[in-house]
């Protein structure tokens, strides 16, 4: 039996490992979202009313990075007290270190940083459609869908079921596969504004004076059971705003 010198994650990760990460990387990233760029939140209060495990995040797709460490800035302030708001950064020195995100292996081994955040708690899986760039077909690797399984039952989830920062394209029906069989509470969220801010890894900032946006809404009714995949699906699509029905209510805006 192996003995372990300090508490770990389900994935081998040290915790006070990754704690300090998030102690280092939270004061560096916060004036982007409150400072120089400003993030206007939108139902906070839901985060606190959710389970400590369980539960799966699907938002639409911006940034590489940004997006995420937003998310990881707003789930912390709400569950220390802030509503709607990321006032007072000392949220983020006993952060919730059962939240983890799933990216692209490809994305999270490409340099130093996305490996810093990788061991944050990024669940990596194998695109099966893409790889540098040109398109592809691989099958689900097994291992890849167990790590989200016990992702959900340590903590909480992120995923973006696009796969891509491309808007408007369709929802990956692996999504709704993990959702009929992990039965998780899943909470959708609509972010904007980073796209405009930061470039398409998330890291540079391209413009200043952004107003950007996260909704996040109440957890979806689903039938896990009775539902279809293309359903849940289509459900999804609506949930993030990302079904096309969406395309000419965003042109007429």
């Amino acid at each position: 039996m192996k003995l372990r010198l300090w508490k770990q994650d389900p994935f081998g990760h040290a915790l006070w490992i990754k704690r300090l990460i998030i102690r280092i990387l939270g004061p560096l990233t916060y004036r982007r979202y409150r400072g120089f760029n400003h993030l206007q939140i939108e139902g906070s209060e839901i985060i606190r009313t959710l389970p400590d495990r369980g539960v799966l995040f699907i938002s639409n797709h911006q940034t590489y990075f940004a997006d995420v460490i937003a998310m990881y800035h707003v789930f912390n302030a709400s569950l220390h007290g802030r509503v709607d708001s990321l006032k007072n950064i000392s949220y983020i020195w006993n952060p919730k270190l059962n939240l983890y995100y799933v990216a692209a292996s490809e994305t999270m081994r490409a340099g130093l940083l996305p490996k810093i955040l990788a061991y944050v708690g990024a669940v990596q899986v194998s695109r099966t459609w893409r790889e540098k760039g040109k398109e592809i077909h691989r099958e689900v690797k097994t291992e890849d869908i167990e790590n989200i399984g016990i992702a959900l039952q340590d903590g909480w989830l992120i995923t973006f079921p696009q796969g891509t920062t491309s808007p408007w394209k369709p929802i990956r029906k692996g999504t709704a596969h993990l959702i009929k069989t992990y039965k998780p509470i899943v909470v959708p969220i609509v972010i904007d504004g980073f796209r405009r801010s930061f470039d398409k890894k998330g890291v540079v900032v391209k413009k200043k004076g952004v107003i950007q946006r996260m909704h996040i809404k109440p957890p979806l009714e689903i039938d896990y059971e009775r539902e279809s995949v293309e359903e849940i699906v289509e459900k999804v699509a609506f949930a993030i705003e990302q079904h096309s029905s969406f395309i000419k209510t965003k042109e007429e805006e």
